[in-house]
This record gives C-alpha cells, sequence and structure tokens, in this order.
C-alpha cells in the first residue's frame, strides 16, 4: 500500500461573490467589457484580462466601432488555433443594447474552411482585402503566411486583432511578432492584443520596449474578475508530491464527485512512462468497472464502487475518427449548460487554451508543464462561474525526488520550478497593489477603506478599494518612478518582473535552500540584476524603483498569506479575502515602521519553505538540500561589484564604508564585495 500522495494548497483565496463582473450595462457590455470599449478610440490597444472574462465580445465592441466610427475599411482578427475561431461566429448584440449585431460571412471565417493553414487560404486573404466585407477570422498561421506574401502594406488602415496575444514574441525567431513590428513601424493599421496570461512562460518580451510603450494597455485583474463571480467563492492551488508511478496514487487527489480535467505528462517528461494509451487505461481501471462506451458522445463509461457510472471524456487515443466525436460531442452547444454531460476529461495536449466547460471545478496536471503561461491556462479552465459551484481548484502532482534516480537533478528543478509556478500564481491572483512614498503631507484617497480608526497621518497606512480590488500602501523611503515608461510597469507589468524573478534558478534555490542567504542578496541584486536586464533603457533611478515596487508587492503578498495563515488556521469561509486584506493590515500595523528597507530584508521564499516542508517528505527535503548545496559558489565578480555599488550608497548615506566586522549581515556583505574586488585589482596588479 502506498502512501497518500500529501498536498498542501500553497495558494488559497476566497471571494465575495459581488456579480459586479457578469452584470451589463446598458449597452450590453460587463465590466472588463466597457473599460476596453472606453478606449476604443486608441490605435495600439493591449487588453490584458483572466480567461472567461470576455475578451472576444470586447474585440466585437471595439472593432464595430472601428469600422463605423473611425475610417478603418476592415478588420482581421488572428487566433492562435481554428477551434477558438468559434468564438468570433456572429453575435446578436443589439439584442443588448449595442448598435449593431456582429456578423462575419461565413466564407471569411478561415477557421471553419477545411484544408492547411499555408494552402488556399493565404489567397482567400487577398480576396478577402480586394472585397468590401468587413471581417475576417484566421489563425496566426495563415495570417503570417498572408503577411509573408503581401507584405505589411496591404493591410493599410485595416484594424488587426491578435487573441492569445502571449504566442507572440519579440524573439527574432518569432514571426508573427516580427511581422506586428513591421506594421507598429508603418504606423497605417490599428492592432487590438488580447491575453489572458500575465507573463509569459520563457519569460521573453512580448514586444520590444520601444514597441510597447506606444500601447494603451487595460488591464482586468483576476481578482476582479473572481470576485464579480456569482458563484464561485473559492480558489485553491496547490501541489501534490508522490513516488512511484502517478496512475497509482490518482486517486488519492481526484475527487469523482468534482468535474475534473486531468492533464497527462508529456510522453517526453519524467512523469511519463512513455506509454500514453496504458496510463490513460490505468486511470479508468483505478475509478472503476469499466461499462463500455456511449455510442453518441463516445465517451467512456464507469462504474465506481459506489455505484455511480461516470462518463469520460479521452482525447488522448490517437485514432482521429474515435478523438474527432468525443472532441465534437465535449463542444455540442445544446449540452453548454447540462452540468451531467461528462464528468472527467482526460486530455494530453488539448483542452487548454480557449477550452469553454464551464462546470469544470478541479484541472489536475500531472507533472510540471515547462510554461507558466500554459499553468495559467489549464488553470482557466476551472475559473468558469457556473451555478452550484462555489470552489475550484488546481493540483501538480510532481514526482517527488528519489535518490536511486539518475535524474535527481531534473526532480529537483521541477520541484522549484513548480513553487516558482505557485508563487506567481499568488501574485496573479491577490488584489492589485499601489504604493506610494510616506509623506507628511499624504492623505485619504476617497473610495478606501483604511479600517479602524481609518487614515491615520503619522503612520504608513493601508488603503483597500472593494470595488476596484486594489490596496494602496503607503511605505517610507520608497523611490518613485520617474518616466512615463517606469511608471507604467509599475502599474502593469509587476508581475512580469516578479515572474523573471521567480523563475531565476540560483534566486529560488538560494532562497529555499541557503541557510546563510541575506535576503538583500536577493530583493536587492538578483531583483536589481533582473530588472536591469529587463529594462536596460530605463536610468538607474527608475530601474531602483521598479526594483523596490516588484519586492514589495512579492514580500507583502507571502506576508499576508503567513499572517492569513496564522490568524485564520484551516479557516477556507472568513468572507471575501478578508484572510488576505487582514493579513497585509496585520503586517503593516505589526511592524514599528513600514519603510522599504523592512521589506527588502525578507526573504521572498520563506513561506513557500515552509508549506514545501509540510508537503514534503524529510528525506527528499534534505536531498533536495543537498543537490543544491554541492553547487554554491561563493560571490561572483558581477555580484561583487553590484555590493560595491550598494556599499558606495551606503557611504553617501553613512559617511562611511561597509565593515566587513559588522553584526548587521547586509553590511557584512557589502563590504565582502568590496573586499573582493580590491583583491581582484591587487591580483590583476601582480600580474
Amino acid at each position: 500500500m502506498k502512501p497518500e500522495a500529501k498536498f498542501v494548497p500553497s495558494v488559497s483565496v476566497s471571494y465575495a461573490c459581488n456579480g459586479s463582473s457578469t452584470k451589463a450595462n446598458a449597452l450590453g457590455m460587463r465590466l472588463m467589457q466597457e473599460r476596453a470599449y472606453e478606449k476604443r478610440g486608441e490605435q495600439y490597444l493591449l487588453i490584458k484580462s483572466p480567461p472567461a472574462s470576455g475578451k472576444s465580445r470586447a474585440l466585437m465592441f471595439i472593432a464595430l466601432d472601428k469600422l463605423a466610427n473611425q475610417g478603418l475599411k476592415q478588420a482581421i482578427i488572428v487566433v492562435p488555433e481554428r477551434s477558438i475561431g468559434a468564438s468570433f461566429h456572429d453575435e446578436p448584440l443589439s439584442q443588448f443594447g449595442f448598435w449593431t449585431d456582429w456578423h462575419v460571412e461565413p466564407k471569411w471565417n478561415l477557421c471553419d474552411a477545411p484544408g492547411a493553414d499555408n494552402g488556399g487560404k493565404i489567397n482567400s486573404v487577398d480576396a478577402f482585402l480586394q472585397s468590401d466585407d468587413k471581417v475576417l477570422v484566421c489563425t496566426h498561421a495563415t495570417f503570417r503566411f498572408a503577411v509573408d506574401k503581401f507584405g505589411v502594406e496591404a493591410f493599410d488602415d485595416r484594424l488587426i486583432a491578435v487573441d492569445e496575444f502571449h504566442h507572440v514574441s519579440a524573439n527574432p525567431d518569432n514571426k508573427l511578432g516580427l511581422h506586428l513590428g513591421a506594421f507598429v513601424a508603418r504606423d497605417k493599421v490599428h492592432i487590438v492584443a488580447m491575453t489572458g496570461s500575465y507573463f509569459r512562460g520563457d519569460a521573453e518580451a512580448v514586444l520590444s520596449p520601444q514597441d510597447e510603450a506606444k500601447f494603451d494597455t487595460v488591464t482586468y485583474t483576476y481578482y476582479e474578475q473572481l470576485n464579480g463571480y456569482q458563484y464561485l467563492k473559492r480558489l485553491d492551488i496547490g501541489y501534490f508530491f508522490y513516488s512511484g508511478s502517478y496512475a497509482d496514487d490518482i486517486l488519492s487527489v481526484l475527487d469523482t464527485a468534482e468535474k475534473t480535467i486531468i492533464h497527462i505528462p508529456s510522453v517526453n517528461s519524467r512523469e511519463s512512462t512513455k506509454d500514453k494509451i496504458r496510463e490513460v487505461e490505468h486511470i479508468l481501471s483505478a475509478l472503476g468497472d469499466w461499462q463500455g462506451i456511449d455510442p453518441a458522445t463516445g465517451f467512456q463509461l464507469v462504474k465506481t464502487p459506489e455505484g455511480k457510472v461516470l462518463r469520460i471524456a479521452d482525447l488522448v487515443d490517437d485514432d482521429a475518427s474515435k478523438r474527432d466525436r468525443v472532441s465534437a460531442a465535449l463542444k455540442d452547444p445544446s449540452q453548454k449548460n447540462n452540468r451531467d454531460h461528462v464528468d472527467i476529461i482526460i486530455a494530453l495536449g488539448m483542452a487548454k487554451e480557449g477550452f469553454d466547460w464551464i462546470w469544470c471545478e478541479h484541472a489536475l496536471t500531472v507533472g510540471y508543464r515547462s510554461s507558466l503561461t500554459e499553468i495559467v491556462q489549464i488553470i482557466g479552465r476551472a475559473t468558469r462561474d457556473a451555478p452550484s459551484k462555489t470552489r475550484a481548484r488546481f493540483t501538480n502532482l510532481i514526482a517527488e525526488p528519489d535518490a536511486s534516480e539518475e535524474a535527481v537533478t531534473e526532480a529537483v528543478n521541477d520541484t522549484l520550478k513548480a513553487i516558482a509556478a505557485s508563487l506567481l500564481m499568488e501574485q496573479v491572483l491577490a488584489p492589485r497593489f499601489e504604493f506610494k512614498p510616506k509623506n507628511p503631507t499624504n492623505e485619504a484617497t476617497p473610495g478606501f477603506d483604511y479600517g479602524e480608526g481609518g487614515y491615520q497621518a503619522d503612520k504608513c497606512n493601508v488603503g483597500f478599494n472593494e470595488e476596484r480590488g486594489t490596496f494602496q500602501i503607503e511605505i517610507k523611503g520608497l523611490a518613485e518612478p520617474r518616466s512615463e515608461e517606469a511608471s507604467r510597469i509599475c502599474q502593469h507589468d509587476l508581475n512580469e518582473v516578479i515572474a523573471a524573478f521567480v523563475q531565476d534558478k540560483t534566486t529560488i534555490e538560494r532562497g529555499l535552500f541557503d541557510q546563510e542567504l541575506v535576503p538583500e542578496e536577493l530583493t536587492q541584486l538578483r531583483m536589481g540584476k533582473i530588472v536591469k536586464d529587463k529594462y536596460p533603457e530605463l536610468d538607474e533611478e527608475d530601474q531602483e524603483a521598479v526594483r523596490q515596487h516588484a519586492v514589495a508587492a512579492l514580500n507583502l503578498t507571502q506576508k499576508a498569506k503567513e499572517a492569513a495563515h496564522t490568524g485564520a488556521e484551516g479557516d477556507g469561509e472568513k468572507g471575501p479575502n478578508t484572510a488576505f486584506i487582514e493579513g497585509v493590515r496585520r503586517f503593516a500595523m505589526d511592524v514599528r515602521e513600514l519603510d522599504i528597507d523592512l521589506i527588502d530584508r525578507i526573504n521572498p521564499f520563506s513561506e513557500a519553505y515552509a508549506i514545501l516542508s509540510k508537503a514534503m517528505t524529510e528525506e527528499s527535503l534534505k536531498q533536495v538540500a543537498a543537490v543544491i548545496g554541492a553547487k554554491r559558489i561563493t560571490l561572483t565578480l558581477e555580484e561583487a561589484r553590484e555590493l560595491a555599488k550598494r556599499a558606495l550608497k551606503f557611504k553617501q548615506e553613512r559617511g562611511r564604508l561597509p565593515s566587513i566586522t559588522s553584526t548587521d549581515a547586509w553590511e557584512k556583505r557589502m563590504a565582502e564585495g568590496v573586499a573582493f574586488l580590491a583583491r581582484m585589482k591587487a591580483e590583476a596588479a601582480r600580474v
């Protein structure tokens, strides 16, 4: 008998269910759509909004206005895969208050047309450009081939709308990214870009900084989306560790009463048995007795020991005719609101981006996914709002590192990546942070609740705006961004910075397992380097402002979680995210003064380590620490230079250099950096 897989939810958030994100205004627009429509006059618009928030319809409203009122000839909607093209079928928008309907001539929705993307569809794009029709829908691939063939100038005076924009990259090898750069340089089209992901899994920029600066951004957060639902109150995210074959342990994490999507591991991954068909069979047999196949849908029928017959959709089967029948049954519009249509979906590469099953309560993923974007997309499958669905969860089943494995280092890397993903999802799901320096002239901002006692001029205040899902936090000594670009990053892109930070291998290894770590080495040196590398066009003052804002967002989220855990252990129904809000307040009140130096002295990974130590066996934990400890290096030349720069700032502030005998660990570390450089200089002089 195998020990039960252990689960600790590393993220658990509760929401108010105030219904605001599902209510429509007089034009039939939900809150996010209304926010995007207000920016409809912008030439370049980037919409960052979670799955299921209504981005497709937001684009319809904007495109119709651009065609009718802004002088554009045509709109071209570009989607990553053919199945997502269905999101842009005709919509009777006027029935809900808008001034016209959305219509696409059937021949111009190329996602519905047979054939390959690089065949006759390119000629269809040309025919559309010569026609008087207004809207074309095609895949990213068709669009790329068409631009290659006809050139960017053929698309002048048109709207190019790119759905699932995170597929684009500023990397020279990314064709769509190159094309978009060329469109921006020519400046003769309008672009609306939409993404449900707040970062790229490969940490690569979607656009070059100079191009991105031209885009106006509409941000609608996960917090606003989930807080405004009618039914879904709570979302849990966590990882499980198992030993042996995952198929043997899957029932210890799978509740057959929950509607579940199981993503089995890629055949190239460590968790895979290399036989995906046998894995599916193994899961089916673990669930109960096979009863046959439903002739209408192709779903597998399995009777559980309790007597319930589960309807299971197998999207892993290599037989295309079988898989297509199952896939068609899942997309059957007449079954969209039937909760009992299917119970479990087993998939490998499918049922991720753009897959809409509102009843899904549990996204169970086996093995680490290399892209953080992919994880966000998978979690998005479970965060749809549906009647009687009050809780959703995402769980990542990971193989525990085994001393006998040759791939122990790979196992350790997967564990670290899972923790990074978890930390980042926490950031994505949290309310937004607005930081401001503490000044005597500061006043209360209307719309913010400052807790018991209200705003206090002599303290660092924490205000919360429930409607906008935004914290306003005063921090003593905080550097403010000076340029427009640095302000934009602090307002909209801190998660991009944090994504790069938590994915940095050295950072997470040291943060979790280096007992001698001085936290400022991560918060100042590593984060400082990441900001510098990511935004080289910013001056030093702005780079420092971005660094401080990113560290504050990450560390306050971690401290809020820690305070919420200690203040409400096991209480998952504590009201609309009250635990998190109170956690931020409690931390701010518990410290004598909330200043940036204090925030820099927090190890961002300490709470993650506390969770990991509960989820993993002591033996495995020691082994992971040993693997990481074996490759530790004391100091690099680059780190020493950065320490010396910080030492110079220290001297400017204190009138003396840092002391190597200081009892303050960070002062001592800066002095070591200066000494290291002095030794290097002396050695070079001797040669």
